[in-house]
C-alpha cells in the first residue's frame, strides 16, 4: 500500500535520517543515553557538554555503534554567551534534548542563596537559555522539536527536595509556554519527567540501601529504571512520530505517579 501524508509508514515516523539532533548534557547518565537512541536512529547528534571528555567519549560510542553519527561540542548551560555560541554553530538543529540537572538534597531551612541560584540557574536559566535560542532559530525556519527534561519531582516531593522540584516545576511551565508561543511556527516542546533512575545525579540514594530500596518498591515496576529506556521517549518526541503532540509532559517513571505504592492490600 503507498504511504503519504494521510497514510505515512509507521516506522518511518521514526527515523531521523538526515536530521541533526542538539543534545545537550550528553556526556553522561541520560544525556548520554538520549544521544544514543537518537544516534541509533539515524540521527547526527551533537554530544554537547559541559565537560569536553564526556562529550567526546559519548561521540566516540556512537561513532563505534555504526548508526547514525556524532561529534562533540562543549557548552556551559550558566554561560549566556557559551549558549549563544551553540546555538549560532548549529542553528540548523531540527531537534534539541536538554537534559542537564543539579540538586542539593537539603531541607529548605537549611539551604543558602548560593544553593538556591545553583539550582535554578543549572535546572531551570540554563534550560530557559537553550530554550530560547534554539526556539528562536526553529521558529524562523518554521520547523523542530525541543524535548525538555522536568523531573517526576515536578509534580511530587519528598523533604530535601524543594529547590530541585520549583526548578523542575518552572522547566514544565517553561515548556508550555514556549509550545503554545510556538506552536503556530511548526515547532513542538514537550517534557520528559523521569523518575528513579542510575545516574551521577542520584548517587547519594544509592549510596544508602533503604533509601534506594525505597525507591523501588514505590515504582509499580518495583525497580529502578534502566539509562536504555529512556531513550524510546526521547526519540518519540523528538521524531515524526510525535507531530500532534506538543506542550506535554511525559512521565517516564516506572509507575511511580499512578499508584499510592505503600501498601499491597490482600483482596
Amino acid at each position: 500500500m503507498p504511504t503519504n501524508e494521510h497514510n505515512p509508514s509507521i516506522p518511518g515516523l521514526f527515523d531521523l535520517s538526515g536530521r541533526t539532533a542538539v543534545v545537550v548534557g550528553a556526556g553522561s547518565g541520560l544525556g548520554q543515553a538520549s544521544a544514543i537512541g537518537l544516534a541509533d536512529a539515524g540521527a547526527h547528534v551533537i554530544a554537547a557538554d559541559l565537560n569536553p571528555a564526556g562529550a567526546e567519549a559519548t561521540a566516540d560510542l556512537i561513532a563505534a555503534r555504526g548508526a547514525g553519527s556524532a561529534e562533540p561540542a562543549a557548552v556551559d548551560i550558566t554561560d549566556t554567551a557559551s549558549v549563544d555560541a551553540l546555538v549560532a554553530a548549529w542553528a540548523e538543529a531540527e531537534a534539541l534534548v536538554v537534559t542537564p540537572g543539579a540538586n542539593v538534597r537539603k531541607r529548605l531551612v537549611s539551604t543558602s542563596d548560593e544553593e538556591f541560584d545553583r539550582v535554578i540557574d543549572i535546572n531551570l536559566k540554563g534550560t530557559y537559555r537553550l530554550m530560547r535560542g534554539f526556539g528562536r532559530e526553529m521558529g524562523r525556519r518554521g520547523r523542530g522539536s525541543i524535548v525538555t527534561y522536568a523531573s517526576f519531582r515536578a509534580l511530587a516531593i519528598e523533604p530535601g527536595q524543594g529547590l530541585y522540584a520549583a526548578a523542575k516545576a518552572g522547566v514544565i511551565q517553561l515548556t508550555k509556554t514556549l509550545a503554545s508561543e510556538l506552536g503556530d511556527r511548526g515547532v513542538r516542546v514537550n517534557a520528559i519527567l523521569p523518575g528513579p533512575f542510575d545516574t551521577p545525579l542520584t548517587q547519594q540514594i544509592k549510596a544508602d540501601s533503604t533509601w534506594w530500596d525505597a525507591y523501588a518498591d514505590k515504582t509499580a515496576l518495583g525497580r529502578w529504571g534502566r539509562l536504555h529506556e529512556i531513550a524510546g521517549p526521547v526519540l518519540f518526541l523528538a521524531s515524526d512520530a510525535s507531530s500532534y503532540v506538543t506542550g506535554h509532559s511525559q512521565l517516564v517513571d516506572g509507575g511511580w505517579m499512578a499508584h499510592d505504592g505503600r501498601f499491597t492490600p490482600d483482596v
